[in-house]
Order: C-alpha cells, then sequence, then structure tokens
C-alpha cells in the first residue's frame, strides 16, 4: 500500500511539476539575456602589419605609384545577434549555430578576414539602453587590444543601423547606417534612432512570432527559444520616447524614432556629433516598394548633404546599375494604384508572370481561354497594387514558378526584385532644382561596400567558402519544420482576394520571399580607402575626403585621379570646377590569389577552438600571385540641367571599355573626354576594375536554364534551407571588381585669368 502511495505522490509531483514547467516556458521563465561575449584574439604582429603595408608598396612602385597613401579594407556594415533577423537566423531550426556575439566580430575581422576596419551596425530598431551601453564597450575592448593607436592593427567603429520600411514608394526611404568618429560617450550617440513605420513595429512585436512551443518541440535546444523570447520582450519593454522632444532632451532609458531621413540628420545634429549617414541596400526588392525612387531625398528638409557615401554593393547584391524597366506603372500621385507593365528586353515583371502562374493553372482545371485570360488580366491587376506583397495572392506558390521574374538579369550580381530608380546610377543622374534652375541640388556620393554580414563575420568576401554562415543564406533544416513553420498551401488557380491593407496588418518575414532571396546571397564586398595611416583618424579623413572606393569582395588595388596641365592628380572623391578637357588616369592590380588555411600568425592569435569555430578552417592567406584586371570600364553621368529630363539618355554605361595589358603586376590605362567643352555641361565619372573571373558564391543567382531563344525556362534554386546542401555553395564564375568613387566635373566658362582647375 505505501508504494501504490508513494507513486501516486510521484505521479503527482511529476504531473505538478511538468505542469509548473510547461507554464514557466510559456511564461518565459527560463529565458536568459545573451551579451556581447568575450573577445579571445590578441593583438596582430606589427611585422604582419608591416609585411602587408611593404607588399602593398612594391605593388603600387610597379604600376608607377610613388610614395602612394596606404590602401586600407574594411567593413561598414556588420550586424550581430543584437539584430532580430540575425538572432532568429541563428535559431537552430533555422540552420543556425547560436549566437554570433560581437566578440566574435572583433577576432573574426583580425584574424579570419584580416580586414583594417570595421563597424558594427545592429538596428536601432532592436536596441535597448542596456545593448547599447554593452555593444559601446565591447567596441572599446576590440580597439583596446589593437595596439599602438597610432597604428593600431584593427579599428572599430561604433555605429547602427536606421532600418527604414515605407508600405508606399511615397513613404519609403529605405535602410541607412550611422557611424561614429569617436568612442567617447559624448561621441556617440545618446542612443540609436529607430526608424518609425513598419519595421520597428514588426520587430518589436516578434515574440508572437516566435510560439512557446517550439522550445518543446526542439527540446535539446530549448535555451536558444527562450533567449529569444528574453530578447525579444526586453525590446518591448523599453518605453516610447516623447516624439515632440528632442534626443538632447529626451530621458536616458527609451525607444527613440525618426519618420524619415532629415528628422534623423536633426536628431544626431541636435547631438553634435561627427558622423557618416549611409544609404545602403538601395535597390533591394524584397523590402522596397516597386516604383520607388530618389528622387524625394533630394529635397532640402531630407539632408541629402549629408549622405556623402553610399553602399554600392553588400552581401544582398549590387546596388549600382540603372535600367529603364519597372516593376508596377503607377498612375497615381500616391504610389497607391498601379498598373502592370509587359515585359521588355531582358526583364519579365513579377506581377506578369504572376499572371502566367494562374492562367497555367486555370489551363490545367480545363477552363476556357477566355476565362483565364480574365484571371490573367485580374491577377496582373491585383499584384501591382500590392507593392511587396504581390507574391502572397498565389496560394501554393513555388519558387519555380516564377522562373527569373523581378530580376535584372543582365546586371552584376544584382539585388532580389532589384528597384532601378533607387540604383545609384539614378541617384548620381537626377536633380533637385528647388533651389532655382542655376542651383541645382544633387546626391554626390563616395563608394563603399560591405557585407551586411549577420553572424558577426566582417568582411566574408576573401574566399568563396561556408555559404551558409559567410552569407546570409538561412532556412528551415527539414521538411518537418518547414511544414510547420510554413505549411504548404493548395495551388488555387484564382489570386487569393488579399488588399493591400490586409496584409500589411500582419506583416513580417512572410514578405520577404525567402526561398528565391537566398539565391542571390553572396559574401558581400568591401570597402578601400586610400589613407594617410593606420589610425582612427586617418582612417576617417578618408571617408569623409571621399578617397574611397568599393570591390566585390576581393582586395583590388585601384587608382583613379584626373590629372592637370602640369602633372597634378585629383584622386577619386574630388569635385572639381572644369573649363578645360579632362584627362584621367587608371591604376589597378588584382587580389592576391588565396592560399588554403590560415598563416601562422593567426593560430598564434587566437584558440585553436575559437578559430575553427569562427574561421571555419580558411582565413584571409595570400599568396605572392595577383589576379589579373582584364579592362577597365568607364562610366560617365551627365547630371539632370533642367527637370525632366530622361534619366536613361544620362548615364553612359559602359562609356568607355579600355583592356588591361596585365602581365601579373596590373596595369595603367589614360584617357581623356573632349566632349566635355563641348556638352556644356556637368559631369561625373567612376571606374570599375574588372578582374578576371573566379568561382563565386551565387555567381549564377536561380541558376537559369535556358531555351535556344535564351529565354530563362526553368531555374534550379540555391535554397537557403535543407534542399540544397551545406556543403553546396553554388558556384559560379564571376568577374570580380572594384568601383571607383566618382569625380565630379562642374562645367564652368573659359577664363584665361583663372585657373583652369579649381577643386570645391
Amino acid at each position: 500500500m505505501r508504494i501504490v502511495k508513494f507513486i501516486g505522490f510521484a505521479l503527482l509531483a511529476i504531473i505538478l511539476g511538468g505542469g509548473v514547467y510547461l507554464y514557466g516556458a510559456k511564461q518565459n521563465w527560463y529565458g536568459k539575456h545573451r551579451s556581447t561575449g568575450e573577445i579571445a584574439g590578441k593583438t596582430v604582429p606589427a611585422k604582419v602589419i608591416k609585411a602587408r603595408e611593404v607588399k602593398q608598396a612594391l605593388s603600387a612602385a610597379e604600376l608607377g605609384e610613388d610614395a602612394p597613401k596606404q590602401i586600407l579594407f574594411g567593413d561598414l556594415h556588420v550586424h550581430t545577434t543584437f539584430s532580430t533577423d540575425a538572432f532568429l537566423w541563428s535559431l537552430p531550426i533555422y540552420g543556425g549555430e547560436g549566437s554570433h556575439p560581437m566578440a566574435d566580430a572583433c577576432d573574426f575581422a583580425r584574424y579570419c578576414s584580416a580586414i583594417d576596419f570595421w563597424s558594427i551596425n545592429d538596428h536601432a530598431e532592436a536596441s535597448t539602453p542596456a545593448r547599447w551601453a554593452e555593444t559601446k564597450d565591447s567596441i572599446r575592448q576590440c580597439n583596446a587590444r589593437a595596439g599602438d593607436p597610432a597604428n593600431p592593427d584593427i579599428v572599430a567603429f561604433m555605429g547602427f543601423e536606421w532600418s527604414q520600411v515605407g508600405r508606399t514608394p511615397m513613404d519609403h526611404y529605405g535602410h541607412k547606417n550611422v557611424i561614429f568618429k569617436g568612442l567617447d560617450d559624448d561621441q556617440i550617440s545618446l542612443r540609436p534612432i529607430a526608424a518609425a513605420g513598419p519595421a520597428s513595429q514588426t520587430i518589436r512585436k516578434s515574440a508572437t512570432s516566435m510560439d512557446w512551443r517550439v522550445s518543446l518541440a526542439d527540446f535539446k535546444h530549448r535555451q536558444d527559444y527562450y533567449d529569444f523570447r528574453t530578447y525579444a520582450s526586453e525590446i518591448r519593454a523599453v518605453p516610447d520616447c516623447d516624439p515632440n522632444l528632442s534626443s538632447v532632451d529626451l530621458p536616458p532609458n527609451c525607444y527613440e524614432l525618426a519618420a524619415d531621413p532629415g528628422e534623423l540628420v536633426t536628431r544626431l545634429n541636435s547631438q553634435k556629433l561627427n558622423y557618416l549617414l549611409i544609404p545602403h541596400g538601395t535597390t533591394w526588392g524584397f523590402y522596397t516598394p516597386p516604383g520607388t525612387s530618389f528622387d524625394k531625398q533630394l529635397k532640402a528638409k531630407m539632408h541629402p548633404e549629408k549622405q556623402t557615401l553610399i553602399e554600392i554593393m553588400s552581401g544582398h547584391g549590387n546596388s549600382e546599375e540603372y535600367r529603364p524597366w519597372r516593376a508596377i506603372t503607377i498612375v497615381d500621385d500616391k504610389g497607391l494604384v498601379a498598373t502592370c507593365p509587359r515585359p521588355s528586353a531582358n526583364y519579365l515583371p513579377s506581377c506578369w508572370q504572376a499572371g502566367e502562374i494562374i492562367r497555367s493553372r486555370c489551363m490545367k482545371a480545363g477552363e476556357t481561354p477566355e476565362e483565364c485570360e480574365a484571371r490573367a488580366i485580374k491577377t496582373r491587376a491585383s499584384y501591382a497594387n500590392l507593392g511587396v506583397a504581390g507574391h502572397t495572392i498565389i496560394s501554393g506558390e513555388e519558387p519555380s514558378e516564377w522562373l527569373d521574374a523581378g530580376q535584372c538579369t543582365d546586371c552584376f550580381l544584382p539585388a532580389f526584385n532589384s528597384r532601378p530608380a533607387v540604383s545609384v546610377q539614378y541617384g548620381l543622374a537626377i536633380s533637385n532644382f528647388d533651389k532655382g534652375a542655376d542651383k541645382p541640388t544633387r546626391f554626390n556620393w563616395g563608394f563603399v561596400a560591405a557585407s551586411d554580414n549577420h553572424r558577426a563575420r566582417p568582411g566574408t568576401g576573401y574566399k568563396a567558402y561556408s555559404r551558409t554562415r559567410n552569407t546570409e543564406a538561412a532556412g528551415v533544416i527539414n521538411e518537418k519544420w518547414r511544414q510547420q513553420l510554413f505549411p504548404t498551401k493548395e495551388k488555387l488557380a484564382t489570386p487569393l482576394p488579399i488588399t493591400r491593407d490586409s496584409v500589411f496588418a500582419n506583416a513580417g518575414f512572410q514578405l520577404l520571399e525567402l526561398e528565391r532571396q537566398a539565391s542571390f546571397f553572396s559574401t558581400g564586398g568591401l570597402t578601400a580607402v586610400h589613407s594617410t595611416g593606420r589610425s582612427r583618424g586617418a582612417v576617417w579623413d578618408a571617408l569623409q575626403h571621399r578617397e574611397t572606393y568599393g570591390t566585390s569582395g576581393p582586395r583590388i588595388l585601384l587608382w583613379f585621379d584626373m590629372m592637370d596641365k602640369d602633372g597634378k592628380a585629383y584622386p577619386m572623391g574630388s569635385q572639381l570646377d572644369m573649363n578645360d578637357t579632362p584627362h584621367f588616369r587608371v591604376r589597378a592590380a588584382g587580389a592576391f590569389k588565396q592560399k588554403p588555411g590560415c598563416p601562422d600568425f593567426a593560430a598564434d592569435g587566437l584558440p585553436a577552438d575559437r578559430l575553427g569555430k569562427l574561421c571555419r578552417g580558411e582565413c584571409y592567406n595570400p599568396s605572392d600571385e595577383r589576379l589579373k584586371i582584364v579592362r577597365i570600364e568607364v562610366v560617365k553621368i551627365t547630371p539632370q540641367m533642367v527637370a525632366g529630363e530622361p534619366v536613361e539618355n544620362l548615364i553612359h554605361d559602359n562609356w568607355k571599355s579600355i583592356p588591361c595589358d596585365d602581365q601579373g603586376q596590373g596595369c595603367t590605362v589614360e584617357f581623356d573626354d573632349p566632349d566635355f567643352l563641348a556638352g556644356g555641361r556637368d559631369a561625373l565619372y567612376y571606374v570599375r576594375a574588372i578582374q578576371e573571373a573566379t568561382p563565386t558564391i551565387n555567381g549564377a543567382n536561380l541558376r537559369c536554364i535556358f531555351d535556344e531563344n535564351g529565354k530563362c525556362v526553368a531555374v534550379n534554386p540555391c535554397y537557403g534551407d535543407y534542399r540544397t546542401p551545406a556543403s553546396d555553395n553554388c558556384l559560379a564564375d564571376v568577374e570580380n571588381r572594384a568601383w571607383s568613387s566618382p569625380i565630379s566635373l562642374r562645367a564652368v566658362a573659359k577664363n584665361k585669368e583663372t585657373s583652369s582647375l579649381e577643386q570645391n
């Protein structure tokens, strides 16, 4: 009898204990705060840094560059699991390997990618006062290990990302990185400033996207899910700041918002800070509404003069190139009513293909051609008026059904669903004439590139390996979880009755077309600066002066100068008054071919287990042999001189293509523009140094299969989830490149009594 009672009490205790545990799981009693981690890497030996400098100087000398500034490489766009999307993709059900704290970024930059500078740019929308304080502390620790401040092994900058998303083309401004020069509290924003609107709303309610029962279904990794829910609750616990108060008048522990770039600048300026404001991902169609353009950001109230640099390339693709086609045709002033354009050369609108998907299903269902045509027309119209949510009207959609719809098929490593009116070339070609026809306002960007890595890995472009760690590829680990999180829906032969209001009422990651987007992720790019030294101040000065260029990942050396008659060189980023024929010189050398593995100093500087986890057996490990530069491409843009000039007539790409006779040391080419004076209009020029083709992750994007007419008839996507093995890096040969910052020339009347060249 006693045994029976004991068993009964034991069972009751187990049931009660289990019930309490389940209740605690639901209430998230077990979640813990994730911190920035511990930096393990030592200072890189001075002799290693000196050897890099000497090697570069020898390459420069072979090209005739005497006593050049140092070219330093960095990554100004890096996320850790302090960013919501980064934390989400780190979870085991998405194939993640757990937390990627800020300490990882410092060690990776110093020893895996071996870059010279980097910045932290976690999403402001996911920050809290505690995380901001921890971020500052971690970045200071990273710099404290850098050795001599005048000649550090690496420079780490503080920053955040303002991640604005608008629901219509008229209220969308996009993402911008804010980077601060100094490290003291009075040199850094009091708090990260988030973007008002859908992005912050989605992130602040993100706990609802992680059902507490997931932790039980994947019980082995339950702590990760508990911690994510704690992370989300920490965001929601911070009260909103009073929008009527300036940044300096707000209490320290609140959630500050800015509705547009103008308000963001106003709030930063009120704190009297030295900062850079860098637009990025401008053409990314997964969150940018079709029909969006840069024009509204040239209004004076948006402070375009503060945006002195732009990210031309990242791990999400290339934002450089303009094309005249559009995803939709807007027919009203508010961007709320649109029609679907017909396919054109090299472009199939997604709205058009949506109609073809429904037509095909309709015909298979035995309906008449007339009925199926009517459904196709309705589908196109519905898609065109749903913005980035257009694809959700197709029930049971599969990536293969879309073929290459929505993509720039003749762009270099394009962004997914590229939006050409927010491309770099478009932005450089437009003008605002609110101040008068003789005082146009224009963007005057220098170029940078970055990884936008969300796994605390700055500078991932040094080798094409580990696609699921060094790119943004992520997805569920098996079919079971895919069905649980994204259950397959019935393939209907009619479009779903979805409206713009209904779909955005529950906006979230389901709008991102994650399956197709994964084929467009690369390891991303690097920012290069022509710097007088390695110090923080020297790097910052180069960034402010636009003596910068971007690469698609490899460490290509590039010089682009305008030469006057006396042989004086005006470097990339210069703005000049000109009343003579401009003459230019380009010098470029390819990146070093990489040796396998890691250099010896990496094993000495990082513990073996940490080196293995972060670098995964491969570091930046240059040989003495360079890849060859095959040609120099010149782009000329003549910005609008009167309102309404067609932009496609102003962008000359390629204006010139000059072969490079590279015998292993690079090449020098020169050119001039005798038409500059005859044209009588302002112009800007930039160059691309094109390197010989090498295997590149997702170099073929959707991996189309073409018919005899060159039409894409099938695709083989490179999935982020289990359907493409992690061991498959989806490689294809690509001509990687470097983009110089533009040299801008303002046409002035010929005057023999003044210098023909005046730098602004």
